[in-house]
């Protein structure tokens, strides 16, 4: 049977001008990764990331640190399928719709990293609505196009696997929610209460034999555990 990890990106810039930029934080996260994945003698005859910053970011450096380690790694491929849903154009369009239960919601969303428990809260109110397909047909990319495009993606990784290959996806935590969707038949509802548990480079693990793909393993942490750093532990 093959392999596909599914590699959530490093934490990135929340509260920031740019989100899509690596943290300090998310750099070494990133580095401890791949230096874990060296210890455990992985061999990637794939390596594949989303087109975000933050996503190309993290395989750079983990692939980075696997290479020094004496690891043949193969070349990153960019395939955007496996990008993070639009979370901008969501709070967009969704959060004026919230303003008559949710007076100080705009205030909340300016002042994001400050307010980080009820930001959280509203977001994931949205995002309910959002996979519920409660809002404007606007131009917003629904849950459903979203869970399409992703699923084209894995549909081209399979195509393209031998039947060991052992392949990395670094990509983000509403993309692997979005997976756990496809290959477990669970509902958004149910994808997205594992998603909000994801850590930043955590790994997870779906094992496929020809087009049959089944869950493996679900958000390893061992790699920054194995540290004694809590300060590695981040969830966005």
């Amino acid at each position: 049977m093959g392999s596909i990890y599914l590699i959530r990106h490093g934490q990135a810039s929340f509260g920031a001008a740019d989100y899509d930029v690596l943290s300090p934080i998310g750099i070494r996260q990133s580095e401890t990764l791949g230096r874990h994945l060296a210890e455990l003698g992985v061999t990637l005859d794939r390596c594949l990331s989303g087109s975000l910053r933050r996503q190309q970011d993290t395989a750079r450096l983990a692939l980075g640190c696997l290479h020094a380690a004496g690891h043949a790694v193969a070349p990153l491929e960019v395939d955007p399928a496996f990008n993070e849903f639009d979370a901008e154009g969501m709070i967009r369009a969704l959060a004026p719709g919230l303003l008559p239960d949710e007076p100080e919601i705009m205030h909340i969303l300016r002042n994001a990293s400050h307010n980080r428990s009820e930001f959280q809260r509203l977001f994931a109110l949205m995002v309910r609505r959002w996979h519920d397909g409660k809002h404007a047909d606007d131009g917003l990319e629904s849950w459903s196009s979203f869970v399409a495009r992703v699923d084209g993606g894995l549909q081209r990784i399979l195509d393209g696997a031998a039947g060991d290959d052992n392949v990395a996806l670094f990509t983000s935590g509403g993309t692997i929610a979005a997976l756990l969707h496809l290959v477990t038949g669970i509902t958004p509802s149910q994808a997205f209460a594992f998603n909000w548990q994801i850590i930043n480079t955590s790994l997870s693990q779906l094992k496929f034999r020809g087009r049959d793909v089944a869950l493996a393993s679900f958000n390893s942490q061992t790699h920054v555990q194995l540290l004694r750093m809590p300060e590695l532990v981040t969830y966005r």
